[in-house]
């Protein structure tokens, strides 16, 4: 059985071309004109993309499951048009072993309807100095390192874990953080704060740790990359560690590239997230960063919650927010509609880009001869973002209600579907 995908505008190599895909098999067979197949999925006026890569998301299993499972959030994922995520280890119990790990990515192979890499911690419990094995933990399947929600406190042990992780050929992604200057605040120093009479981060909370590692990083030569960018100097950092050959990447998520601190209305959690919405200074900055290659990709930071977690303002309810089925589609209308942000570029950040940076050459590519990971988005229709549609468990985004452009018609895993609009 072979299917066909016609009559679309497809992205491949950094171009949009106008083709057809045929798959079979579970791979991309050809990418050329008038190709035939036994079934035939008419793209016209669509455009195709190789399934999105998302190297930051979390899905709360095990431990958490009330919040989001591997089933509900590879399902957003997928809505999407995700087909490869990489999973924190943010779950009850982090995975620090080798059997946990093992025990994830089954459950990751059984659960989830998208490519879930899984990353193991770089602490043991993700919160200690003690430096876990890393030899072991790449064994038994981890793709890359992270502690993410906390920042690594001791530079001597980030300095331990780099030269480990150099050793073993794996990635530290580092969520960055001095709780001395973090201060327990809820949201970004400014008049925001000030108005709403919050407690404030400070950015050089991120700022400083960012500095600290990079040159920790030169001195090591760790692949360094640092998540969720979110302060207009923590890009010039980038920018100037890359310049002296430092082997460092970064992502920028997209809820810092669609709001800033000013457009919170009132006290409300669903725009409190870590690192907290920065300033229009800030959120400028990523969009040059972006355009110039010092941001090397987008990843959403997907953080579900139930709603009880998201009331009582900032100061009673969790960091974070969903971003898995809103990413392409907000962003697409802010930045592409709009002319800042070309589609091939945009496409480029939120697929090859990621899998480049990381090593991966199973998903991000659209070519004969690789896996069918495809999505199809309808760029010509307006649709509005309603709660009632999400696939996630997690509801807490502030983009409810909002009017985009670029929603998911369809997302192939392998060859199969695994969504469809409207079903």
């Amino acid at each position: 059985m072979t299917t066909v995908i016609k009559n679309g505008t497809v992205y491949q190599n950094g171009r949009l071309i106008k083709a057809d895909v045929l798959i079979e098999n579970n791979k991309i067979k050809a990418v050329g004109e008038n190709l035939s197949g036994d079934q035939v999925i008419d793209a016209t006026d669509k455009l195709v993309s190789p399934g999105l890569v998302d190297l930051h998301v979390h899905y709360r299993e095990p431990g958490q499951t009330y919040k989001e499972d591997i089933h509900t959030g590879s399902m957003a994922a997928a809505r999407g048009g995700f087909t490869t995520v990489g999973a924190m280890p943010n779950v009850t119990p982090v995975p620090n072993t080798p059997d946990l790990i093992e025990n994830m990515i089954k459950l990751n192979h059984e659960k989830g309807l998208v490519h879930i890499l899984q990353y193991a911690p770089v602490t043991k419990d993700q919160t200690s100095d003690e430096v876990l094995d890393y030899a072991a933990l790449k064994k038994a399947g981890a793709f890359a390192l992270s502690n993410d929600g906390h920042g690594i406190q001791n530079a001597q042990t980030m300095y331990l874990a780099m030269k480990k992780a150099k050793e073993n050929n794996l990635i530290i992604a580092a969520h960055c953080q001095d709780d001395s200057l973090y201060q327990k605040g809820v949201i970004n120093e400014g008049a925001k704060a000030k108005e709403l009479n919050l407690p404030e981060i400070s950015g050089l909370a991120e700022t400083t740790q960012i500095a600290r590692d990079l040159l920790l990083a030169q001195e090591t030569g760790c692949h360094y990359h640092i998540c969720h960018v979110s302060k207009a100097a923590s890009v010039e950092l980038v920018r100037m560690a890359k310049s002296r050959g430092i082997n460092v990447t970064c992502e920028a998520a997209p809820h810092y590239l669609l709001l800033t601190d000013s457009d919170i209305p009132s006290d409300n959690a669903y725009y409190k997230m870590n690192p907290p919405l920065r300033s229009k200074e800030d959120q400028a900055a990523l969009v040059v960063g972006l355009l110039d290659g010092t941001i090397d990709f987008i990843a959403t930071d997907h953080a579900p919650h139930a709603k009880n977690e998201k009331d009582g303002g900032f100061m009673k309810a969790a960091f974070g927010i969903t971003g898995s089925e809103t990413a392409f589609s907000t962003l697409y209308t802010k930045y592409v509609k709009t002319g800042i942000i070309k589609l091939e570029k945009l496409l480029s950040l939120m697929s090859d880009a990621p899998a480049e940076k990381f090593g991966l050459t199973s998903c991000g590519h659209l070519e004969a001869g690789a896996e069918a990971d495809i999505a199809i988005f309808d760029l010509e229709h307006e649709t509005t973002l309603e709660e009632k549609d999400y696939a996630s468990k997690g509801v807490n985004t502030p983009f409810t209600g909002k009017k985009v452009y670029g929603e998911t018609v369809m997302t192939m895993v392998s060859g199969k579907v695994v969504y469809t609009r409207g079903e």
